[in-house]
């Protein structure tokens, strides 16, 4: 698996005044594709913080190309685009999902950067079996 996909339908309460998918609702869904991610490379999130370690967002960003609407079907695909000693960066690309044969269906793409932490809160190296997991699945 070199991305995941995650579906999921604009909600309403999604949108804005004007009709429009609300800016920051793609940060929660960026969230949401990453905690499947994990989720499906069978590594959910509850087993790392029972282990001891957190990913704590330091740095995110997002590029809004095209509206989404309330009850467009949905696309996150997500991606684990750099590792390094304590940290990890993801990439997302949001796409309707009936768009995807269009020559440029991307709504928006962004990133987040999770740094590794313990129980205290203080940075340390990624765990062996972790890097081991994402590395067989990331995107080269």
């Amino acid at each position: 698996m070199k991305h995941f996909d995650y579906e999921f339908r604009v909600r309403y309460g999604d949108t804005d005044k004007m009709g429009i998918s609300y800016y920051a609702n793609y940060f929660v869904w960026f969230e949401a594709a990453r905690t499947e991610y994990f989720r499906a490379l069978g590594l959910p999130y509850t087993v790392c913080e029972e282990k001891g370690y957190f990913l704590p967002v330091v740095e995110t960003s997002a590029k809004y190309l095209a509206p989404s609407t309330y009850d467009d079907l949905l696309i996150v695909r997500t991606s684990v685009a750099e590792l390094r000693q304590s940290s990890m960066r993801f990439e997302y690309q949001v796409f309707k999902k009936e768009d995807q044969s269009k020559a440029y269906p991307i709504l928006c793409t962004g990133f987040s950067v999770h740094v590794f932490v313990d129980r205290n809160m203080r940075p340390c190296r990624m765990p062996e079996e972790i890097r081991g997991i994402v590395t067989e699945h990331r995107l080269l």
